[in-house]
């Protein structure tokens, strides 16, 4: 029995296909903006509640705290870097 290998189907990744491109891409841009803020207002409200619970002996709350601003620092370098991932893993230059 004979195998045949797989054929590049020739489709490739362009700019040109679809009316609204760049619209979609500044709305992709604009929802970064918006997640990066919102991840600032939560290492602000984390580290509060770090400092608070730090403060009243409250372990709990404490921890709590710390997670919430390693989990936002976390989210905020993947939020930042995705178009740079992206393209290193799609080998697609994004302009």
């Amino acid at each position: 029995m004979y195998i045949h290998p797989l054929q590049d189907p020739g489709v490739t990744p362009n700019s040109n296909g679809l009316p609204g491109l760049s619209a979609i891409r500044q709305m992709v841009g604009a929802l970064q903006t918006m997640t990066l803020v919102v991840c600032v207002g939560v290492v602000v409200v984390g580290a509060a509640a770090w400092a608070l619970g730090s403060l009243n002996s409250s372990p709990h709350y404490a921890g709590k705290g710390k997670i919430a601003c390693l989990i936002a620092a976390g989210a905020a370098i993947l939020i930042a870097s995705s178009n740079k991932i992206v393209a290193f893993f799609s080998n697609i230059p994004i302009a």
